[in-house]
């Protein structure tokens, strides 16, 4: 890297829908094509099920049940398997170029872990990495990930369940990982923690994992 830290921009964006999530993710993964433009996407999705990159298509009738339950279903191009996100999850999409940092994607799903690890420390909850990808405690997985990158451009990224509604979970085998479960802040720490509440503790968590500077769009 050069001199100082990067720079990363956060965009609070709200309750959005996936669609446009990923709309914005291309925005800002088009911005780097100038140099780099680095953004930490924060928002919340209406209930939403999204699959990823797998070689066999999900069957039609277990997403046409899916929607009947009153959720979107999305085909994304992030690694994975199915997963869930709704309210009461904190999902963050970081835009870098990883030439600002470290070029190695196994580094970067390796930082992401880490700084998850290091918020829910920070909150009171012990979690860690395993074989599988994501965070987790004990059998039980907090933090969903899944990314893209291309051209060492990144998107899509990660889901913490704070106070979401787990009962979601039940209708799916998250991110295709059976025999394991799902669990939220609020429910390790048998209180309500918002997402409102994590977000300071995981841009914390991000800048000192990234070394970078964090500047709010907001300003």
């Amino acid at each position: 890297m050069g001199g100082g830290r990067p720079a990363v921009e956060v965009v609070r964006l709200g309750l959005v829908s996936y669609r446009e999530a990923l709309r914005l993710q291309q925005v800002y993964v088009e911005r780097h094509r100038s140099g780099p433009s680095h953004a930490l996407l924060l928002c919340q999705h209406p209930p939403v099920y999204t699959t990823g990159i797998r070689h066999k298509p999900y069957p039609p009738p277990l997403l046409d049940g899916l929607r009947r339950l009153g959720a979107e279903v999305h085909n994304a191009n992030r690694g994975g398997l199915i997963t869930f996100h709704g309210p009461g999850q904190l999902v963050c999409y970081p835009v870098l170029h990883l030439g600002s940092f470290k070029k190695s994607v196994r580094w970067y799903v390796s930082q992401l872990e880490q700084t998850v690890i290091s918020a829910c420390g920070r909150l009171g909850v012990a979690a860690s990495s395993s074989p599988l990808t994501g965070v987790w405690v004990g059998d039980n997985k907090i933090c969903a990930i899944g990314i893209h990158c291309g051209r060492y451009v990144t998107s899509h990224g990660l889901a913490l369940n704070c106070n979401t509604d787990m009962s979601w979970f039940g209708h799916i085998v998250p991110c295709g990982i059976v025999g394991k479960g799902v669990t939220s802040l609020s429910g390790e720490l048998r209180r309500d923690v918002g997402v409102e509440e994590a977000v300071p503790h995981l841009l914390q968590a991000f800048r000192d994992q990234f070394h970078c500077q964090l500047t709010d769009s907001r300003d």
